[in-house]
This record gives structure tokens, C-alpha cells and sequence, in this order.
């Protein structure tokens, strides 16, 4: 499996406060982020995939709600996730 217990751990080690932290704001959006960078790929390669391309999208937009909460809570923490995980060019 492509995530597993190890890797969310380290995600949110990383990006959170602590590795049992899930529920922040900046670890969820890091955990988005890798699912989406993996679906994407999943993507590019099985372009009839309609279903995923749909899971896809949902994940983009629950992303980008995360992204506004925290932009419009704490505008440096959003600053520094974004630069983090890079999502803007």
C-alpha cells in the first residue's frame, strides 16, 4: 500500500506539531498533498479512470478549504505550509 501507518506518521511528524498530531490543519494538508501528488500519477497513467479523477478532484477542493481556513485563521502559518510543501510556483 502506498500509505501506510509508517508514512502518516512521518507525515505528521513533519509537518505537525508531533506525529501523533492529525488534526492540524498543516499535517492534514500535507497528508492531501501526498495523496493527491500519488493520485495524480495514478492518473496520468490510466486516463479513463474516471472514478479516481473524480476522488482527485474531491481532494483538491478539501485541500484548498483547508488552505482557506488557515489563510483566513493565522496568515503566516499558511505562508510557511505553502513554501513547506511547495504548491505555488
Amino acid at each position: 500500500m502506498y500509505l501506510d501507518k509508517e508514512k502518516k506518521s512521518e507525515i505528521f511528524g513533519q509537518y505537525g506539531k508531533s506525529a501523533t498530531d492529525t488534526g492540524s490543519a498543516e499535517s492534514q494538508i500535507a497528508l492531501f498533498t501526498y495523496r493527491i501528488n500519488h493520485l495524480t500519477e495514478h492518473v496520468k497513467a490510466n486516463r479513463k479512470d474516471h472514478v479516481t479523477t473524480r476522488s482527485l478532484t474531491k481532494l483538491v477542493g478539501k485541500r484548498r478549504g483547508l488552505l482557506d481556513y488557515l489563510k483566513a485563521r493565522d496568515i503566516e502559518r499558511y505562508r510557511a505550509i505553502i513554501k513547506a510543501l511547495g504548491l505555488r510556483k
